[in-house]
């Protein structure tokens, strides 16, 4: 399998805004990160998967992204989109809008709201948690606050980029515990 390494690399962060809390840890969103892989004909959701196994984040999944405003209360997420492309809300209703095409990875903070506004016909990604973490699904009702909020807190840094490894990307921006 070919090292993977984006051509370019984005950082956001999102303040809470009173239904989705978001993080004060950024949202990563690597660009390109499997254009080798891509010229020599592999599958891209394969690669994805294998390389999120490699570093630890386990449980993958193929489909697209919810067209509603959705977040994790106990867990990070990584996704890789394998083919197509698709305009994302990041960070909730105030968030920022950004497109994404096959070969990105948008690695999202436990907490940060995300959805889909618009996409290709193609458009899929292979989803994963750090040690296979089962996810849950909060839309950011008000009853579901309180606990949410605490359960965020207490998501702990994983030891790896679920691309970069030990060294660099989230391992840069998240400060370990």
């Amino acid at each position: 399998m070919p090292a993977l390494s984006p051509s370019s690399s984005e950082t956001f962060t999102f303040d809470d805004d009173g239904l989705i809390p978001n993080s004060p840890l950024p949202l990563l969103l690597y660009r390109d990160v499997v254009r080798l892989a891509a010229n020599a004909g592999q599958d891209l959701a394969k690669v994805f998967e294998e390389q999120f196994a490699i570093n630890q984040w386990s449980g993958s999944w193929r489909n697209g992204v919810y067209p509603y405003h959705h977040y994790h209360s106990n867990t990070h997420e990584v996704l890789g989109v394998y083919r197509g492309s698709a305009t994302l809300k990041l960070g909730g209703s105030t968030g920022h809008e950004t497109l994404v095409q096959a070969g990105d990875v948008i690695i999202i903070p436990a907490g940060v709201g995300h959805m889909c506004i618009e996409h290709s016909h193609d458009f899929s990604v292979v989803g994963a948690y750090p040690n296979g973490m089962k996810c849950d699904i909060l839309t950011g009702e008000l009853c579901q606050r309180p606990q949410a909020l605490e359960r965020v807190k207490q998501v702990p840094v994983p030891d790896f980029d679920p691309v970069l490894g030990k060294e660099g990307g989230l391992r840069k921006w998240w400060p370990a515990d």
